[in-house]
């Protein structure tokens, strides 16, 4: 028990107790009795020595240096100055002794922390104990604290003894369990190990103080019972906490003066994580033995008897357990005897020895009886049960040892230093029986031995389905884990030596040491099936403790078949009568069955007709047998371990029947003449009448006429026979077991539907009460009915037996009803009204519900609350009715209310019933109007509401049909009608439209009638109406104040006012219809609106002012001034136009019309006009002739010389030319032009000087490295710029530009000189980059005027390509076997770039692989490759990128094959992957075959042996179907057989020792037949041929061979058997060579057909290419085709070329390099868009996000995130929401249900629309999809707000944008600069580029179908060539020269056929038969890789065939 533990703590895992560099010890002063109880806590410096901390220990403790004392650990092992520094570590515990001896006069507590080791999470498995095969786990669960009781006593010299102590006496304390050893204890730090989960006896090293420190592996010893098993550190652990709830361990070495002990409990866990506490740490408390005063609990008081025992014990260890299970307590104590049985099982060899429990006399004291596993079980009030497990006898290992007969002991060798011991054991059948031990974990019988149905045992074999092994893991079980078979013991498909049945009657058992894997709770073996079943494992059988080296099967098979002769004892079957089907059986078990008339069975003889008894069956049967059945093809006698017979049940007369039994129910110990008096007494006894008795009175007479439920008296009844005897059963076979009679009651009904059974019993005798049937009171149905009684059989229920009916009696009556008792309500008429009369009807029953008249008077009493009831009378009679009840009282809803109406019939036995009625408001009665006064006032204008309701006469507001009321107005005229409809809520609101009298001046007075007109009976209600004149807004006016006068604006007048002037003092006023002044309220103010300003101040509406109106600033411009109010009643309004007049003049405006550029010295071409203008810009004329002196011009540098001025008289305005600038700097020059005060500015451009310098057009900034990937082109054109010195562009043309770059770096084009054109440029065009990976330099320099001008330096970072490939990664099963033609594995490749990942999105035809057959060292495909493409991708296909080979042929012939794949990266280059070496093997073998084919024998039987020799030296081969090789581990015999071609032949020669058949050996994979001659004098039809058949008999085959057939020919004659020898070798040469001639012309007729295929093929491809050229106008001639074609070719790329150079926008902002294929790239680049002013605007409208880098992951989002320090903005599309992205189908919403609502101008889109993607487009869609939305580009503003003006009138208008640059954002809003894009030239780049142009991308198409057609017109082309090749090959001389050899061969084969008596046909199939050629080419080889390989070997030269 000590032995268990798992990893144990680290420093680092418990608390840091002392400061940095210090260690804390805890001190225990135990010296003297007095001693204080507590620990001190001492600081250690890390340095410290033990000098020091001695006198740390002194001055802390309080004691003198010079006193004597030792400190020692708590193992008392003393501290000293050798071993301070490697003891006192952080947080130990120290005593301070006297001496190292002393007893501890007080118990200590140590702190220790028990951390569970890092391997809990690294072997972390199964680890709880669960049932399987239905068995309760708790057994294992207590084995674990036995295998650690093993293991702690496994070094005992005397007795080892373990307890299992169940401690459930509840006067002791709660249940408890303990495991006690006495083996050596624990120390305290080795009990703080075992408290570590994990800390295994292996990784116990180091700190870890163990007894396995250093772990030695225990010497072998038999079965591995070394008691080492406490393994893992988990089951201990494991165990006590599926057991309970708490484990206390206390433990003492043999060494130890102390006793430790440690308390793991899960209440202590869970109070310490409460308390966030360290939960794995704690105390062991140690104390001096037999001291319990700690024990304080009542609930352990048993703890204390426990403790006391401690003082006899040197060493011992317990392990209490507490808080056991409830469950588990009920197990133990009721299955006490199947779980110790159970331990028994498992320890069983170590309780009994290697040899297990067997019977021995003698009982010595020996190595393994020595261990004592007592179980106790104490309960309160009952005797201790106690038992030993030596003691158990009947656990399964001592059933398996005492009831076999004898055993095989074997042992196997797995890889390693794994060992297994086995053994099998035999258990015989003996007579009717097998003796394999029954397993109640494996029943073996599904149904009890005695069940009648239990007809045949065939299927239940002895072992069932139980496996054969047992698996012991060093002597110990694991219950979970077996052995089903080995190959060499399972049973043979064919019948053996032994009879297949036998296989079932053998138990095994494995043993194994610990270099096999178990679980850690040791019920399961990890891998021990897999190793045993290993085809390297070797089995040895071990005899007499020797290891045998011999064929275990072969060995098994000669044991089991002795054991079954020796010792199984079963029945032999004679007189076979024949074979047949049992139909009566299930139909897997209806046939094969034989017959038999015999038996002989233990000594004795059993025949038909013999007359037998059986025993087990009930009842015992009597007769004689018919025949015996054995299940199975069997023929003549045979012997079996049972079977079944069939007997004629005797007397037969009596019975007629027949029973199959099992033969082993056959009563072997009663003798026939016993049967036969038996047989003649039961003819005696038979039933004959019945005797029936009324014993309780109520005696039923024949035809009563009785009332329901009026009962039937108790029945007493004898059966009796002639004689006059009572009987109770039939006579019978035997005493007890014959068949009993029963009586059977019935009651039947009669009724015109039929007779049914009411009442059914059957009663049986009782022995000493007779045959009795209860009183019956359950008849109430009315009707005729007949009681019957019958006397039946007990099995069968059959009233006949024999043919004769037994007895029987039947008595007739009849049923009425009874007086009424109850009643129920019949159908009522709804519904339920008040005052409104209803009917009751009634229906009464008698007690058992049969319907039944009243004939009495009654008085019915009606009751409900809330309700007046009353009733008119009651009927009696058949219908009974309570007639015109009527109900009255309140109802609060229309809908009506339930009540329970209560009825009382006085006098019946249930008189009362509750009727439940829902009662409705009745008729209308009275209409009641609010509000109540008869005179009302009203407002013209107005409606008034009127609230009615309609009554019932109990004041109920009712409903009905068609209630309809109506309010008609009298007193003036139009007046309108109110109508309201009440029907569904009889009460509503009354009213309807205004009530509007035009013109009224004064007040009207007016009549209102309300009434229901289709309600006649109710009164109408009126009301007077005083109608008062309305008050409303009736007039708007407008006035404009000036001065103290208010001048009228009338509607539609226009006013002349100043431009960007105001109007002030605008007033209204407003009137009701009497033209009264309306005072203008707040309300009033609310509803006027004005159409020039949003912001009205209320105030100033109050005091009927207007807001001032600010006059448009240009006279173009009018305003349009509108007033209007709107309420409820009216709508007015009164509106003007304001035009606006030019203001005083204020600013001097110049325009330049012509060019703004200037160069110097030269004047500027064109004018500069100058006009007046106000201050608004309006033109105000204010020139005359004498005003040009007013005018100066100034500017800085401004030449004066030439200036001219002019005035333009029709315009007003002044012209000015001759503008020139002195030379100087070039730039924006402003020019100021002067008249009086006014001035203005005009600027012109002056350009600049000579080059100086150069600068990279369209580039980003140089500061960092430009990513770029290997072998692409930089992302735009390098193009430079001349610019002078002062950094303008200088237009020189011509001047050389060169590029200087590192020799490692290549760039394409390699051009790198290049001129300016006109504008100072020079482009050299989109580089493409190769280099190696990492930072590289280029720099442009220019010479001009022989001087170099440096331009600037670009750093490139070169990348790897994840798009180029440069290998292949071939994927395939390297396990797998590759046979002769059979399909390969599937082979799955992929192409690997650059950087490592798989490139997608690859055309399948570019993949290709290739197979040839190695041959010497060529590592290069042969031209004669064979190739295969890949096949097409299935829905499974899970990987992405990868193509594969499936189903591809193996070659037909072994060897060693290479396959290599390509891909054709281009049309030059391949990329191979590395060879694929694989070894073909040969296939199943198929036919037996010679090395050599031998000529056809020509024999005779004569003396000479050589004239009768068939055959030398022939070496026969097993080969496949493909002529290979195979079957070298084949043995057996080929069995060698003449026969005659006709079956009628009857002479048929025989082999020498007049045999006709011959064994030869087979091994090692051939058969050597060295001479095979015929007898002398032998049989045989002369000139005859004859055949030998050679037939492979190999027994480890399940399937036949074709054998080999070699012909020969038979004479008499010795003279004619020579010269036919000579004819016969001279044909088999003619045959072999016409079969190569036959072959080489049918390969080239079937090449020849190939061919012609591939022609058609070919110009099938041509016609349809050029077809598809022909829709691009492109027209092939039909003579030199393939140079036109590269003509065009060159044309198409030069033209295509040409447009790719053209400048076209694009984005310079520099692209995310895309280091993995989860980055996308930025915004900016995924797009591309044509029109340049929507490319403008969209780049503008999404410019925060064009920078922003689009990944597919966020994995991948925030590696990018991280490697920027979060710099760079990131989008992964995995984040995004994609439900609420916008359908890009959408149509644009000016369209609705496919129709346009309104017709747009401005040529809408969706920005989206015009977005190009060149890669990625579906993930392109989501991401511009969510940042555009339903975005909608316009040409300019206007057309934006009229549609946005249109759209929103029937849905949300997204945001707008326009051409010009303008934005409408979704909400409205529009204008200021952050609605308004800049100029392109402002957005620094970060532009959408422009996409390649139409034009370039159908250049693209048309130069695919060229190549395309040019591949075409060459395979054409070659394939015809090779057809008129072959035509012309075979029309040869050579070849016609072999045609006509064939002939001539043929006609001599022919005419040696005719003399040697041949069939010509015959022999020529037989030929062909025997020809290699023909063998091959029946291979099942795809027909066009075998007409390739024919031709390959069929041509070769005219000398390589034979003559």
């Amino acid at each position: 028990m000590a032995a268990e533990g798992a990893n144990g703590p680290s420093v680092e895992a418990g608390e840091d107790r002392g400061g940095d560099g210090c260690r804390t010890v805890y001190l225990f002063d135990r010296r003297e009795k007095k001693s204080e109880l507590g620990d001190r806590e001492l600081q250690v410096e890390e340095r410290a020595d033990f000098a020091g901390f001695r006198a740390s220990v002194c001055q802390t403790i309080g004691i003198s240096p010079e006193e004597k004392f030792v400190i020692t650990t708590t193992s008392r092992k003393e501290i000293t100055h050798d071993n301070f520094d490697d003891t006192v570590k952080d947080g130990i515990t120290l005593y301070l002794l006297q001496s190292v001896t002393q007893l501890l006069p007080a118990a200590t507590k140590e702190r220790i922390d028990f951390l569970p080791h890092y391997d809990t999470l690294v072997k972390s498995g199964m680890y709880e104990y669960y049932a399987s095969e239905g068995q309760n786990p708790l057994p294992f669960a207590l084995a674990e604290l036995i295998d650690n009781s093993l293991s702690a006593t496994s070094h005992n010299v005397g007795i080892r003894r373990i307890q299992i102590k169940l401690l459930f006496d509840e006067t002791q304390g709660k249940p408890a369990v303990a495991v006690i050893d006495n083996g050596r204890g624990m120390t305290s730090k080795q009990l703080n190990n075992w408290a570590v989960y994990r800390l295994s006896k292996f990784t116990r090293q180091g700190d870890f103080e163990s007894d396995h420190s250093g772990y030695v592996r225990p010497v072998p010893v038999p079965r591995s019972l070394n008691s080492d098993i406490s393994y893992f550190g988990v089951g201990g652990k494991q165990a006590v906490f599926f057991v309970g709830q708490s484990a206390r361990m206390i433990s003492k070495p043999a060494d130890s003066q102390d006793v430790h002990e440690l308390v793991l409990s899960k209440e202590d866990f869970e109070k310490k994580e409460k308390n966030k506490e360290a939960i794995y740490s704690g105390y062991i408390r140690n104390r001096k033995p037999s001291d319990s005063v700690h024990i304080t609990n009542d609930d352990e008081r048993f703890l204390h008897n426990l403790i006391v025992e401690e003082k006899e014990k040197d060493s011992f260890t317990a392990v209490v357990i507490t808080g056991v299970q409830p469950e588990h307590i009920q197990y133990l104590k009721n299955y006490f005897h199947l779980w110790t049985r159970q331990l028994a099982h498992i320890y069983h060899y170590y309780i009994h020895g290697p040899k297990g429990n067997e019977k021995r006399t003698s009982k010595e004291v020996g190595p393994f009886n020595n261990i004592d596993i007592d179980i106790s079980m104490f309960e309160k009030g009952k005797a201790p049960k106690i038992i030993n497990l030596r003691e158990i006898q009947d656990d399964m290992q001592t059933l398996y040892i005492n009831t076999a007969s004898d055993s095989f002991e074997f042992k196997a060798h797995v890889e390693g230093d794994g060992i297994v011991e086995g053994i099998i054991r035999y258990h015989p059948f003996l007579y009717d029986r097998e003796t394999y031990p029954d397993d109640p974990c494996f029943p073996s019988k599904l149904k009890d031995e005695d069940d009648d149905d239990d007809c045949f045992i065939l299927d239940k074999a002895a072992r069932g389905k139980r496996p054969i092994f047992e698996c012991f893991w060093n002597g110990r079980l694991i219950p979970y884990t077996s052995v089903e078979d080995f190959d060499w013991c399972t049973p043979p498909k064919k019948r053996g030596l032994a009879p297949i049945e036998c296989y079932n009657r053998i138990s095994g058992a494995l043993f194994t040491n610990d270099k096999f894997q178990v679980s850690t709770n040791k019920l399961t073996f990890m891998d021990l099936e897999l190793k045993l079943k290993d085809k390297n494992t070797l089995f040895t059988r071990i005899l007499n403790g020797q290891e045998q080296r011999m064929k275990i099967d072969r060995e098994f098979a000669l044991w089991l078949k002795d054991c079954h002769e020796k010792y199984d004892k079963q029945i032999k079957f004679t007189l076979f009568k024949g074979i047949i089907t049992r139909p009566d059986l299930p139909s897997k078990k209806q046939g094969p069955w034989a017959t038999y008339s015999a038996i002989e069975w233990d000594g004795k003889i059993y025949k038909a007709g013999q007359l037998v008894k059986t025993t087990k069956t009930l009842p015992l049967f009597y007769g004689s047998i018919v025949r015996f059945f054995l299940y199975g093809d069997h023929d003549g006698e045979v012997y079996a371990t049972g079977g079944e017979v069939q007997i004629a049940m005797e007397p037969q007369a009596l019975y007629d029947e027949v029973r199959t039994v099992p033969i082993a129910k056959l009563d072997r110990t009663v003798a026939e003449k016993t049967v036969r008096k038996y047989v003649e007494d039961e003819m005696a006894r038979l039933p004959d009448r019945l005797s029936v008795t009324w014993p309780e009175g109520d005696e039923l007479l024949p035809n009563e006429i009785r009332p329901a439920g009026t009962p039937i008296g108790a029945l007493r009844i004898e059966i009796l026979n002639k004689k006059g005897e009572a009987m109770q059963k039939l006579p019978g076979t035997s005493h007890g077991g014959s068949k009993k009679l029963l009586v059977e009651l019935k009651v039947i009904l009669h009724s015109s539907s039929g007779n049914k059974e009411i009442i059914s019993h059957i009663s049986q005798h009782g022995g000493k009460w007779p045959y009795w049937f209860k009183k019956m009171e359950n008849i109430q149905k009315l009707g005729n009915y007949t009681l019957k009684l019958q006397v039946v059989l007990n099995e069968s229920n059959a009233d006949t037996y024999a043919g004769r009916p037994l007895p029987s009696k039947a008595i007739k009556f009849s049923v009425k009803e009874g007086k009424p008792e109850k009643f129920s309500f019949g159908l009522l008429d709804l519904p339920f009204r008040v005052g409104v009369p209803f009917n009751i009807p009634l229906e009464f029953q008698d007690e058992f519900g049969h319907p039944s008249q009243l004939v009495t008077n009654i008085q019915p009493v009606l009751e409900a609350s809330g309700l007046s009831l009353h009733y008119e009378e009651i009927t009696k009679g058949p219908n009974c009715v309570i007639r015109g009840v009527t109900a009255k009282g309140s109802i609060n809803s229309c809908q009506g209310k339930n009540f329970n109406l209560k009825v009382v019939l006085p006098g019946l036995k249930e008189d009362s019933q509750i009727l439940k009625i829902r009662l409705l408001p009745g008729p209308p009665h009275r209409l009641k109007v609010k509000p109540d006064s008869e005179f009302l006032v009203i407002e013209n204008g107005t409606a008034f509401p009127f609230q009615v309701e309609v009554l019932d006469e109990s004041e109920n507001i009712t409903t009905q049909a068609k209630l309809i009321v109506h309010c008609k107005f009298s007193g003036g005229p139009n007046l309108p009608v109110y109508v309201v409809d009440c029907s569904s809520s009889g009460t509503s609101i009354l009213t309807g439209p205004v009530i509007q009298v035009q013109n009224i001046k004064k007040d009207q007075t007016l009549k209102a009638r309300i009434e229901i007109p289709s309600c006649k009976d109710v009164l109408p209600v009126e009301k007077t109406i005083k109608l008062l004149p309305s008050s409303h807004v009736a007039q708007l006016q407008i006035f404009s104040v000036e001065g103290q006068k208010a001048i009228q604006i009338k509607h539609q007048d226009e006013v002349n006012w100043i431009a960007g002037d105001t109007m002030h003092n605008l007033i209204f006023q407003m009137y009701d219809e009497g033209e009264r002044e309306i005072n203008i309220t707040a309300a009033l103010a609310e509803k006027i609106k004005v159409n020039w300003t949003p912001e009205i101040n209320k105030e100033n509406l109050l005091q009927g002012l207007l807001p001032d109106v600010q006059v448009p600033t240009s006279i173009k411009d009018k305003r349009y001034c509108q007033v209007s109010f709107q309420d409820d009643h009216v709508s007015l309004e009164s509106a003007f136009t304001v035009r606006p007049l030019p203001d005083e003049p204020k600013h001097l405006k110049c325009e330049l019309k012509g060019g703004k550029t200037v160069q110097m010295g030269q004047e500027l071409q064109g004018e500069i006009v100058m006009i007046i203008t106000d201050q608004y810009g309006n033109q105000v004329p204010a020139f005359s002739p004498s005003s040009l002196s007013a005018l100066s011009i100034a500017g800085v540098g401004l030449d004066s010389s030439n200036l001219k001025t002019t005035l333009q008289e029709n315009t007003q305005s002044i012209s000015v030319r001759g503008i020139k600038f002195i030379p100087g700097p070039p730039g924006n020059k402003d020019l100021c032009f002067a008249w009086r005060e006014f001035s203005d500015f005009i600027r012109v451009q002056l350009i600049s000087g000579p080059p100086a310098k150069l600068t990279l057009i369209d580039w980003p900034e140089l500061k960092e490295a430009i990513p770029v990937i290997n072998g692409r082109e930089l992302e735009r054109p390098l193009a430079v710029q001349l610019c002078d010195q002062w950094d303008n562009p200088a237009l020189v043309p011509n001047v050389k530009i060169s590029l200087i770059k590192a020799s490692s770096l290549k760039l394409t084009p390699s051009n790198q000189q290049h001129k300016t054109d006109e504008k100072g440029r020079a482009n050299f065009g989109v580089f493409l980059v190769f280099a190696s990976r990492g930072e590289h330099t280029i720099q442009v320099k220019a010479t001009y005027n022989k001087s170099t001008i440096e331009g600037p330096v670009i750093k490139l970072m070169v990348l790897p390509d994840p798009e180029k490939p440069i290998r292949l990664n071939v994927k395939y099963d390297k396990d797998a076997s590759f046979l002769a033609g059979d399909v390969f594995t599937d082979f799955m490749v992929s192409v690997i770039s650059e950087d490592e990942s798989t490139i997608k999105n690859i055309n399948a035809a570019r993949i290709s692989m290739k197979m040839w057959k190695l041959t010497g060292n060529v590592n290069r495909p042969p031209a004669n490759a064979e190739t295969f493409s890949c096949n097409k991708i299935k829905d499974n296909d899970k990987e992405e990128g990868c193509f594969y080979f499936r189903d591809k042929v193996i070659p037909n012939k072994v060897g060693t094959y290479c396959i290599q794949f390509a891909f054709m990266m281009d049309k030059a280059n391949m990329l191979s992957s590395e060879q694929v070496i694989v070894d073909v093997l040969p296939n199943l073998p198929m036919k037996l075959v010679p090395e050599i084919q031998p000529a056809t024998p020509a024999v005779s039987n004569v003396r000479s042996i050589a004239s009768r020799t068939l055959v030398r030296d022939l070496h026969l081969s097993i080969t496949d179907n493909y002529g290979n090789h195979t079957g070298m581990n084949l043995v057996g015999t080929v069995v060698a057989t003449i026969k005659g071609f006709n079956e009628e032949d009857i002479d048929i020669p025989l082999f020498i020792g007049k045999v006709r058949t011959l064994e030869f050996p087979f091994v090692n994979g051939s058969a050597e037949i060295t001479s095979l001659v015929l007898a002398e004098n032998s049989p045989g039809k002369d000139s005859t041929e004859y055949i030998i058949i050679f037939e492979p008999r190999l027994s480890p085959l399940t399937r036949t061979l074709e054998p080999y057939i070699l012909p020969f020919m038979f004479y008499n004659d010795v003279k004619k058997q020579q010269q036919m020898a000579a004819l016969t070798k001279e044909k088999d040469q003619l045959s072999k060579s016409i079969v190569m001639y036959r072959s080489l012309f049918e390969a080239s007729k079937q090449l020849l057909d190939e061919m012609k295929c591939q022609v058609e093929e070919a110009k099938l491809k041509e016609s349809q290419l050029r077809n598809e050229l022909k829709t691009y106008n492109i027209d092939i001639p039909t003579t030199q085709q393939v140079s036109y074609i590269e003509a065009l070719l060159k044309r198409k790329i030069a033209e295509q070329e040409e447009l790719k150079k053209k400048p076209r926008r694009s984005c310079t902002l520099p692209n995310y390099t895309k280091g993995s294929g989860d980055v996308l790239g930025k915004i900016a680049h995924l797009a591309q868009i044509e029109d340049d002013r929507a490319a403008m605007v969209i780049s503008w409208h999404l410019a925060s996000d064009m920078d922003c880098v689009v990944t597919l992951t966020t994995d991948a989002a925030r590696r990018i995130y991280d490697e920027t320090q979060g710099r760079q903005q990131v989008l992964p599309l995995d984040s995004i929401y994609k439900k609420t992205l916008p359908d890009w189908k959408r149509p644009l919403p000016h369209f609705r249900n496919g129709k346009l609502y309104f017709k747009p101008s401005g040529d809408p889109v969706f920005a989206r629309d015009l977005l190009t993607f060149p890669d990625n487009v579906e993930h392109c869609e989501t991401v511009f999809g969510m940042l555009l939305g339903d975005t909608i580009i316009l040409d300019n503003l206007d057309a934006a707000n009229h549609y946005r003006r249109e759209v929103v009138k029937i849905t949300h208008c997204p945001t707008l944008l326009t051409r010009d640059g303008d934005r409408i954002r979704s909400n409205g809003k529009f204008g200021g600069l952050q609605n308004k894009a800049p100029p392109m030239d402002k957005l620094r780049g970060m532009v959408f580029g422009a996409p390649i142009p139409k034009q370039c991308r159908i250049l693209g198409e048309q130069i695919d179908l060229l190549q395309q057609y040019r591949s075409a017109v060459c395979k054409l082309g070659s394939v015809n060539q090779d057809l008129n090749g072959q035509l012309e090959y075979l029309h040869t001389p050579d070849m016609k020269k072999k045609k006509q050899e064939l002939d001539e061969q043929e006609k001599s084969l022919k005419l040696i056929e005719q003399k040697l008596g041949m069939t010509s046909t015959r022999k020529c199939n037989d030929s062909l038969r025997h020809s290699p050629k023909v063998e091959m080419t029946e291979c099942p080889i795809p027909p066009k890789r075998m007409r390739r390989e024919t031709t390959r070997q069929n041509r070769r030269p005219k000398g390589d065939l034979p003559n």
